[in-house]
């Protein structure tokens, strides 16, 4: 898809929602976006908070951690538990 492409359906989308929160939702995002430098946020970052987003970033994309929502779901019914017990441990 082209730039123009992008943008002419960009702006279709956004004239079909008639929701005001949906609109000020993107329109932060957009805003925020285009007024930051790219890897503004990288570089605040420290090297052992960029060891662990590049390490997420890898299982992520490993087939071997992979589980499906229904799996996840069953394993953590009560997810506020399971992420407390993890941020503890860590």
């Amino acid at each position: 898809m082209s730039t123009i492409e992008i943008k002419k359906s960009f702006h279709n989308l956004i004239d079909s929602i008639d929701n005001e929160n949906i609109l000020l939702f993107f329109y932060d995002i957009m805003k925020r976006k285009s007024s930051s430098k790219d890897g503004q946020i990288w570089n605040k970052l420290t090297p052992a908070q960029k060891d662990e987003l590049l390490l997420s970033l890898a299982e992520s994309e490993s087939p071997e951690y992979l589980i499906t929502n229904d799996e996840m779901k069953n394993k953590h019914k009560n997810g506020s538990n399971y992420f407390l017990t993890k941020r503890a441990s860590r």
